[in-house]
């Protein structure tokens, strides 16, 4: 049979020695396994060294058609180029954006299922019984942009500013109606802080989307609708007003609309947001997912579709964006304690 031997130098190879036997074979295709399992470790040609090999499944827990949506099918695209495979938008609307928490929860670690991660997640997660924890059940990979958000009104709306709306909601309790893009998401605990502010009630509708809830305003379902820019298309062609943004500044995009902070309200609501795997991922496809997706996001194509929504880039690599998750959770708790302490107003 072949009998392996090695010097002092660390040289091995095989020989050739009589009388064969079942367990001499058996002993010496064990050793050459482990040799070639070894020599894969040390020249990279693990499973993981040779990721992707098949496409990808990226998770957007927004409806089809919507800012998000969009948006990440163009920086999807871009990073495909990267990565030589195929990345697939499966959109999981609903749930104030958490429909995609689930699924990958239960995902195999292997960087083939990943999802954009959204504000709400952290603040739904301490509000309603759910089985996954936003950061424990998932690895970031890589912070990408965030939300401006605003108060839009119908265009033939008799309210022209936001002392309009809470005049009105002052005189009429619990008739303004207010659509949201979800129970728990930013818009809809951004409007709960106003109204409680002011000691006013309302009746909060949630949509699954910002179109859909965009169509509702502008039809006049609604009379107020507090949404990222997804809104952009209804303000330009003249379909919706908007009243002000939350940002910490004026939008460059819109200058004339001012902010809740201006305005005295001291409200201000960001919304950034990234892309995550499961949890237990390992380092190498982190690296090689978040190499990916930095470079797809400075793409013109990325940049120019995030614009049209008064997005700018607001990049954060693994390590740091795993701390921002840590701490957004943990404030999210804390601001969910303080307002349980206060009367619920719609």
């Amino acid at each position: 049979m072949f009998r392996l031997w090695h010097d002092d130098n660390g040289t091995h190879g095989m020989a050739m020695k009589p009388n064969i036997s079942r367990r001499d074979c058996l002993t010496t295709l064990s050793g050459l396994f482990c040799l070639t399992s070894a020599h894969a470790a040390l020249s990279g040609t693990s499973d993981d060294a040779r990721f992707p090999q098949r496409s990808i499944t990226l998770m957007v827990p927004w409806p089809a058609g919507g800012s998000t949506d969009l948006s990440m099918r163009i920086l999807a695209q871009e990073a495909s180029k990267q990565l030589r495979q195929n990345i697939v938008i499966e959109n999981k609307p609903g749930a104030g954006g958490t429909m995609a928490m689930a699924p990958l929860q239960i995902a195999r670690p292997d960087g083939y299922t990943l999802a954009q991660l959204p504000q709400p997640v952290f603040h739904i997660a301490h509000t309603q019984k759910v089985l996954w924890d936003p950061v424990r059940d998932t690895t970031p990979i890589i912070q990408i942009s965030g939300y401006t958000f605003g108060i839009v009104v119908p265009i033939n709306s008799p309210f022209r500013t936001v002392a309009d709306v809470l005049n009105w909601a002052r005189a009429h309790p619990g008739e303004l109606t207010v659509g949201s893009n979800g129970i728990g998401t930013t818009p809809h605990t951004a409007m709960e802080e106003l109204m409680d502010q002011q000691g006013l009630s309302y009746t909060h509708i949630p949509y699954k989307g910002t179109t859909e809830q965009m169509v509702a305003v502008a039809s006049s379902q609604l009379m107020v609708g507090v949404n990222s820019t997804g809104f952009a298309p209804f303000v330009e062609s003249g379909r919706l007003r908007l009243l002000a943004t939350f940002g910490e500044q004026r939008s460059k995009r819109w200058p004339y609309a001012p902010t809740m902070k201006e305005l005295g309200l001291g409200i201000v609501a960001m919304s950034p947001y990234g892309i995550v795997g499961p949890r237990g991922l390992p380092a190498l496809v982190v690296r090689m997912l978040h190499d990916a997706f930095k470079f797809a996001m400075s793409e013109p194509s990325h940049l120019n579709e995030i614009a049209k929504y008064d997005q700018e880039l607001n990049y954060q690599g693994s390590e740091d964006y795993g701390k921002t998750m840590r701490e957004t959770f943990a404030a999210e708790r804390r601001h969910v304690e303080r307002m349980a302490q206060k009367p619920v107003v719609n």
